[in-house]
């Protein structure tokens, strides 16, 4: 991983290929998610950068900010790589990061996929939100690990654990190192930020709404099922895709299909 220095802080980063520049952004409390996928045949007409955000594996920074710092960040790092404007992919939280981004630095923006991002205000959120916050006590009693795997198991399914072993061994660990950075950081800015459909409609950029076709049966819920709604619904340009044998960890999951579905919609573009 290149080191790159932006407004202070230090954020690690890979890239290769060449073309036009697609950038990832990673979800919660795991940074290698996009590993696989960005040596996935399907892309390789691109210059594919992924990045660790602040006070996540190697990046440093204060974790403890607004998503529209997050955001400001990614912008930064693409206009130091002269790599503006680029698509841009976000997972999960890295989803809602992804839309801030467009509606703050549009001109950074070529296009979006959205990886069911946390637009946690659709109806079966407040269900979600309350398993989740059962990881918040855990935290404060001093059970990092613990906390890691209570936050994880509603949002990707129980059986989560063995398919990040599995594909990116160490992860879990690591995201045990930085489990304040989100738990202190990043969880209470996602509660404090909001996308109403107004700011939808202010994004003219082409939008993918991906749905892992798992997901509702792995958590239970419908709720990133109702968010994928939502996105096609608000967001003027989005067009769907359902990501086959694949829950809330799409791109670990099934990196090819993903892989696949995201270059369609760029060639597009």
């Amino acid at each position: 991983m290149k080191k790159a220095d932006i407004d202070g802080i230090s954020l690690e980063y890979e890239e290769q290929g060449t073309g036009e520049p697609v950038v990832f952004i990673h979800g919660a409390l795991m940074a290698a998610t996009f590993q696989h996928l960005i040596n996935e045949p399907a892309l390789k007409a691109y210059r594919l950068i992924r990045y660790s955000r602040r006070g996540y594996a190697g990046s440093t920074g204060e974790a403890a900010v607004p998503i529209s710092t997050q955001a400001a960040d990614c912008a930064a790092l693409l206009r130091e790589l002269d790599a503006v404007p680029a698509h841009i992919v976000g997972h999960s939280s890295g989803g809602s990061i992804a839309i801030q981004i467009a509606l703050d630095h549009p001109e950074a923006v070529r296009s979006l996929a959205l990886l069911e991002p946390a637009l946690l205000d659709v109806p079966s959120a407040g269900v979600l939100l309350e398993r989740v916050g059962a990881s918040v006590p855990v935290y404060q009693g001093g059970d990092k690990a613990g906390a890691v795997d209570a936050f994880l198991k509603p949002v990707c399914g129980d059986h989560y654990r063995a398919t990040v072993d599995k594909a990116f061994p160490g992860t879990m660990d690591q995201a045990t190192k930085n489990a304040s950075s989100f738990f202190e950081g990043e969880f209470p800015a996602l509660g404090e930020w909001q996308c109403a459909r107004e700011d939808a409609a202010r994004i003219e950029a082409p939008v993918l709404s991906v749905l892992g076709a798992n997901t509702g049966d792995s958590i239970g819920l419908p709720t990133y099922t109702e968010i994928h709604e939502r996105v096609l619904d608000w967001f003027p340009n989005a067009k769907p895709f359902v990501l086959p044998k694949a829950a809330h960890l799409l791109q670990v999951e099934n990196p090819r299909g993903m892989a696949e579905g995201l270059a369609a919609f760029l060639s597009a573009q």
